[in-house]
């Protein structure tokens, strides 16, 4: 069994809105709705074996008040109290607040030391560990190919450019106006051909070994667990290793608040979960996922619905 929990964006502000200026965004409770998550989580029993923070754990304002360290240090000291190990998506807004070579040296960075498990680039976010026989996990870094949280003067910044700029000609690159592409917007990213190489060699490995792999990553990679905006750009070439592989049962991702799920033509289960920043204090939005022979089962809380994913 495990939790999982996405787009915190915890920041010690008053309550704002969205983009569009009308959904409401509860930056300080969602501190709170963590803690009870947690406390849910410790009192499991048997108890759970790990935890997924599917991205965007601090909101990208805190770079601009000056509190991004102690945003993410308060976020931290929540998920710390587990006695589980804690694995990290980084999401578009850990990459407002840090650049990538900042993160590899944060709480946020839980691929294992040694690299071994993880694609070449060291700060391609990218791992795959078995937290229990014949189960895999495998996180996927969905901003490999970015413009943010880089150095403008980079290769990766450079390319990433391109690829947006040749799909997206608006002066907003966070607008999706009129782009017969709408994912291609600057808070969405993409797969290195590295990563989705390494990606492909992992599932190999699975199938020759009958197991069983859950993958998970900030932004979904399936069109129907989307609202057709938050999608990551080369999401074909993620489902086509996917796809080439029996092994993968379930995408968890999380980027899009509303949440989606959708059972994909190879019997792949896409869950992108809803998010608690803007999950009113009352409510909550986390979940925890319990792993038989042959399905999975979400216990959610609040917004999160029960779902039965059979394999």
């Amino acid at each position: 069994a495990f939790g999982v929990i996405a787009d915190i964006q915890f920041a010690d502000a008053e309550d704002g809105y969205d983009f569009g200026g009308c959904r409401r965004r509860y930056y300080r409770h969602s501190l709170r709705l963590l803690r009870e998550a947690v406390r849910a989580w410790t009192d499991e029993s048997p108890p759970i074996d790990f935890v997924l923070q599917l991205g965007d754990s601090i909101d990208g304002q805190n770079v601009r008040r000056g509190e991004a360290e102690s945003a993410l240090q308060q976020v931290l000291a929540v998920l710390g109290e587990l006695s589980v190990p804690v694995h990290h998506a980084w999401g578009n807004h850990e990459l407002y607040n840090f650049s990538r070579a900042r993160l590899v040296h944060s709480g946020l960075y839980s691929r294992p030391a040694g690299g071994s498990d993880g694609p070449p680039d060291g700060e391609c976010h990218a791992y795959h560990c078995s937290p229990a026989p014949r189960l895999r996990l495998v996180v996927l870094d969905t901003y490999d190919v970015s413009t943010l949280g880089t150095d403008p003067g980079s290769t990766r910044y450079q390319e990433s450019l391109r690829v947006l700029r040749e799909k997206n000609p608006n002066d907003d690159l966070n607008s999706p106006a009129g782009l017969k592409e709408p994912y291609f917007v600057a808070f969405n990213g993409g797969f290195s051909q590295a990563q989705l190489d390494w990606f492909n060699e992992v599932l190999k490995f699975s199938d020759e070994n009958q197991e069983k792999v859950i993958v998970m990553g900030h932004v979904p990679i399936h069109p129907h667990a989307s609202n057709g905006v938050c999608l990551a750009w080369n999401y074909e070439a993620a489902l086509s290793v996917i796809h080439a592989h029996r092994c993968v049962v379930c995408v968890l991702a999380g980027h899009l608040h509303d949440g989606a799920y959708c059972l994909d033509s190879h019997g792949v289960h896409h869950l992108t979960l809803e998010g608690v920043i803007e999950t009113p204090p009352e409510s909550n939005a986390f979940g925890t996922i319990y792993v038989y022979e042959d399905k999975m089962i979400l216990k959610g809380k609040g917004r999160i619905p029960d779902r039965v994913m059979h394999f």
